[in-house]
């Protein structure tokens, strides 16, 4: 009788616990080294060619930079100003892809107001990039899944824009890009790689690579949840680990050297209320540009772009970072905002590629791949929107190294988990939440979560009513949504859930504080924790907040960084 091979969407602990034995017991045609939306699309990509496939990540899925981006799926309109015409038109070619096949359910349209300062030239100046923008969004071979740019008078900015001062435009133009829940997409997408067979396992550490001569056959790792140590052997190894990407081929000696620096960028959230616009707002800087995006029930603004080369796991924002995005975005409100109307900040990193520049502001958002050793191969640079080219490209070089024919890379049809169906059950959401006995904007929230996997979340309210209260100081969430990330979604410690799984550490005014011991509880009861772990979680999240918050009040990026790191990273098997 044939095998049967089962594939299952879940990414629990037992699946964890089964990918990290098989990871153990076989060698693998290739690994990643990294879980950021590169490391999980190259998984992806990978596995989906036929080729056995493991993945590392030495925190949380995305707990880098993947989380902490302005959250846009966008070409990049100010590259074209810098005759970065290739890097555009790739990034908005993928962009309409996600937004209308591999990602529906996750990527939405966004549309923003360039409100012009000069009525003629600058009019006619941006106009035409703007022209520029939509042309090459259509050169995909489909269409680009939003609406193509527009030129307002004054009057019409101001319609579409109330809370604007009078004297900060004279008038504009809108055009759209995309918005995605950055870290939601990457746990999705580990989860998709894994329901087609790659072994992913996050919480491992990689603290060596395993060489046979000058080839690189493997990786030491180990288990910080367990503390265990293991070998994972590999025909082929990915690193793709971002701004540590330095400190990772530093472990194969200096052959291995390859340069990338961290840019530091910062957001603040601030309630929708704060201000009136019917759009987000695109803002020049001298610097560089500044987003406002509307986001849910809030606003993002930001972003800035500083040197950083302190701790890369944790970069803080200081006071001045804080006071210099306000004081951009007030150059054009007409009610001006303060430090009192900051619900969140988050602070990430980007990683660029070294080049002749000093400012961070002006290196390479391209990427490189290459093969630095034998039987390693590192992908550093590039942008979040270009992410599964990126992922293609590391590929197509590890498999240029094995040996037969393997397939091409297939992820351009490849759907993330949730989205084949979503715009069917999209139309049928007034039915689903009358079924349900859930308001329609439950609905709403779930399907553009989850997608068509809400049908499991609601299967948990059923069995569960209380599981459709909503958690303490984030009216947003529900417990469902905490007891899913912990049997489905691969959160393993209550940072995962408040941080990535929701974004109730940015969203939230008291960064989840409240949420914490209600989501610990839920969390227990499906990860076996005792009393005693159930408490060390949440004082570990709870010292996180308060060294977050007290960085956020320093004067500059070192004394940001030491008080940060007050609250050291979760570990689990270094817990009392």
């Amino acid at each position: 009788m044939a095998r049967t091979v089962t594939r299952s969407s879940k990414l629990g602990p037992e699946e964890r616990s089964a990918a990290i034995e098989r990871l153990k017991a076989k060698e693998l045609d290739v690994l990643v080294v990294g879980g950021g939306i590169v490391g999980t699309g190259a998984a992806l990509d990978a596995v989906t060619r036929g080729l056995s496939t493991g993945m590392l990540e030495q925190r949380d899925w995305g707990s880098g930079t993947s989380s902490r981006s302005s959250k846009l799926v966008h070409g990049g309109i100010r590259y074209l100003e810098q005759l970065d015409f290739r890097l555009v038109r790739e990034a908005l070619i993928e962009r309409g892809l996600l937004l209308q096949r591999l990602a529906p359910h996750l990527v939405k349209p966004v549309k923003f107001l360039y409100p012009l300062t000069k009525p003629i030239i600058e009019r006619a100046y941006i106009g035409a990039g703007m022209a520029l923008y939509d042309v090459f969004s259509y050169t995909g071979g489909r269409p680009p899944g939003v609406p193509h740019h527009r030129h307002l008078s004054k009057r019409q900015v101001l319609k579409a824009a109330p809370s604007l001062a009078d004297d900060a435009f004279t008038g504009g133009l809108t055009y759209y890009d995309a918005q995605v829940d950055d870290a939601r997409y990457v746990s999705t997408l580990a989860r998709t790689a894994s329901f087609y067979g790659a072994h992913v396992a996050s919480r491992v550490r990689v603290e060596g690579f395993i060489k046979v001569g000058e080839r690189v056959v493997g990786v030491k790792a180990h288990d910080l949840e367990t503390g265990e140590h293991f070998e994972v052997k590999a025909r082929q190894v990915v690193n793709a680990t971002g701004v540590w990407t330095d400190d990772t081929q530093a472990m194969v000696g200096e052959r291995g050297q390859f340069k990338v620096r961290a840019s530091k960028g910062i957001h603040l959230v601030v309630p929708r209320d704060r201000f009136q616009s019917t759009v987000g707002l695109l803002l020049r800087t001298e610097k560089s540009v500044l987003f406002v995006i509307p986001w849910g029930r809030h606003w993002l603004i930001g972003t800035t772009d500083t040197d950083w080369n302190l701790d890369k796991a944790h970069p803080a924002a200081t006071a001045a970072d804080i006071d210099y995005v306000l004081s951009t975005v007030n150059e054009v409100l007409r009610v001006k905002l303060t430090r009192e109307d900051v619900e969140g900040v988050f602070a990430g990193l980007r990683p660029l590629l070294s080049g002749e520049s000093d400012e961070t502001s002006k290196l390479s958002r391209e990427h490189i791949v290459a093969h630095t050793v034998p039987g390693l191969v590192v992908v550093a640079g590039g942008k979040w929107t270009t992410y599964r080219i990126m992922a293609k490209d590391a590929i197509d070089e590890a498999t240029a190294a094995l040996d037969g024919t393997i397939a091409p890379c297939v992820t351009e049809h490849i759907s993330l988990l949730g989205a084949e169906g979503y715009q069917a059950a999209w139309n049928k959401r007034r039915k689903i939440a009358r079924a349900f006995g859930v308001h329609t904007v439950r609905i709403e929230h779930l399907l553009n979560r989850y997608g068509v996997m809400t049908d499991e979340l609601l299967e948990l309210i059923m069995a569960r009513p209380e599981l459709q209260e909503p958690l303490p100081g984030a009216d947003d969430y529900i417990g469902a949504e905490v007891v899913y990330a912990a049997t489905h979604e691969g959160a393993l410690h209550i940072e995962d859930v408040l941080a990535r799984r929701t974004r109730i550490s940015i969203e939230a005014w008291d960064r989840g504080v409240a949420a914490a011991p209600v989501v610990a509880e839920l969390m227990a009861a499906e990860l076996g924790w005792d009393a005693e772990r159930t408490q060390w979680e949440i004082d570990h999240y709870l010292r996180r907040v308060a060294a977050e918050i007290a960085s956020q009040e320093q004067p500059d990026d070192v004394s940001a960084d030491r008080v940060r790191l007050e609250a050291p990273d979760v570990v689990a098997s270094t817990r009392p």
